[in-house]
């Protein structure tokens, strides 16, 4: 009999809204997106000195991952098995521009290692990892658009071979100011089916 599996959380992080379960948790009119995600984090209480250090797209996939695992009471003292599969479409290109602008100028020449270590989308994974003692499979995917069905795979296969007892999936993506925060955790329990249908579902009303 195939192994089935649910979507036990979800949460959203887009168009200055909190949104988690599909309830609204957190909302401000903010004038760019550096000034709402502080907001985001300050609302949720989220203790983490280094999140001021991270670039755009990790301080959105940190705090959507936050929220999510918060919920989990996970054990600080003890390595959690959640697996970590994420995508996007814009990889690291805002921190990318920021980088080259540092380096095309012979005459300023100035790059910041605090912003070429962000010059991979995978540092995300890295920094939620570190923050929730996560040391199971990870993945970072560029795709042109949201695919859930690549998604449902990954986490399927790593569920049925037991390399992780849940998984935490999504949708990351930030480039210009614009971004796009979607993250679920699929494990054995849940009120949602863990299937394409429902993973685009989600994405596409929440």
């Amino acid at each position: 009999m195939e192994n089935e599996y649910n979507i036990q959380a979800y949460c959203r992080i887009k168009n200055n809204i909190v949104s988690l379960n599909g309830v609204n948790i957190f909302t401000e009119e903010s004038p760019d997106f550096s000034t709402f995600i502080k907001s985001v984090y300050k609302n949720f209480d989220t203790k983490y000195p280094k999140f001021f250090k991270m670039d755009n797209l990790s301080k959105l996939a940190f705090l959507a991952a936050d929220i999510l695992l918060k919920q989990e009471n996970l054990n600080s003292d003890n390595e959690n098995n959640i697996a970590l599969v994420l995508s996007n479409k814009s990889s690291s290109l805002d921190t990318d521009r920021k980088h080259q602008s540092s380096i095309e100028d012979k005459n300023n020449y100035f790059p910041s290692p605090a912003v070429f270590v962000y010059t991979l989308p995978n540092i995300c994974i890295g920094e939620i990892s570190i923050k929730h003692k996560l040391f199971s499979e990870n993945s970072f995917f560029i795709f042109d658009h949201f695919k859930a069905n690549h998604l449902f795979v990954n986490a399927k296969s790593l569920l049925d071979t037991e390399k992780a007892e849940k998984v935490l999936c999504g949708w990351v993506d930030f480039d210009n100011d614009e971004y796009d925060g979607f993250l679920y955790l699929v494990a054995k329990k849940g009120n949602i089916k863990h299937n394409t249908n429902e993973i685009t579902r989600l994405y596409k009303t929440i």
